[in-house]
Order: C-alpha cells, then sequence, then structure tokens
C-alpha cells in the first residue's frame, strides 16, 4: 500500500509570493502523518500543511486566518469552487488539483 497521495497545489493571483515566487508544487502528502490521526488528509489539513511546510513567508495571516484560508482566497479543486465540496472537509484524492486565487489587490 501507497503511504502518500500526490497532489498539484497552483498558487496564483500574487499567492506565489509567499510560496518561493512557485505557481505550482507537486505535492506527496504521508498518510503516516501523525496529524492526520489515521484519517484521510482533507482540504483543512493541506492548508495548515502547506502554511507550515511549505509557505516561505513568515507572516502566515496573509494565508490563513481561523483554521481556514482568509477571506478573499478562492479555492479550487480540480477546476471547481471549494463551497461545491464541502470546503475544508472535503477528503482530497489522488492526483486532485488544488488551486488558491488571491482575489484582494492593493490600490
Amino acid at each position: 500500500m501507497d503511504n502518500t497521495l500526490d497532489v498539484v497545489v497552483e498558487f496564483s493571483g500574487g499567492l506565489e509570493t509567499l510560496f518561493g515566487h512557485q505557481r505550482v508544487h507537486h505535492i506527496s502528502l504521508s498518510l503516516a502523518d501523525p496529524a492526520l490521526n489515521g484519517s484521510s488528509p482533507t482540504i483543512a489539513y493541506l492548508i495548515h500543511f502547506l502554511s507550515q511546510n511549505l509557505m516561505q513567508d513568515s507572516r502566515k495571516d496573509l494565508f490563513t486566518k481561523d483554521n481556514t484560508v482568509r477571506p478573499g482566497i478562492l479555492v479550487l479543486i480540480n477546476n471547481e469552487d471549494w463551497e461545491l465540496n464541502n470546503q475544508t472537509q472535503y477528503i482530497i484524492q489522488p492526483k486532485d488539483q488544488i488551486t488558491f486565487i488571491s482575489t484582494l489587490h492593493g490600490g
């Protein structure tokens, strides 16, 4: 049995600057991570994982707020709004593409 789950994560709308100026990341999530407590990884888990392990900017509040993404960040799961897929509780599937797009722009 494979102990990892491969997903593609993409950042756009300026969020890529928080993640080393890289838009696309191919990530292997360990299913043996104690934080999962034997459960399947959800979007909530992925958001926490990204902010703790992939985010290079120390200002976590630019990406997360109250254990989810901050307001103004659109999340797509396989090009569909996450609101159609149970938001943070969506169970990530192999080869899913998760996209985070900032809709907030200074002016």
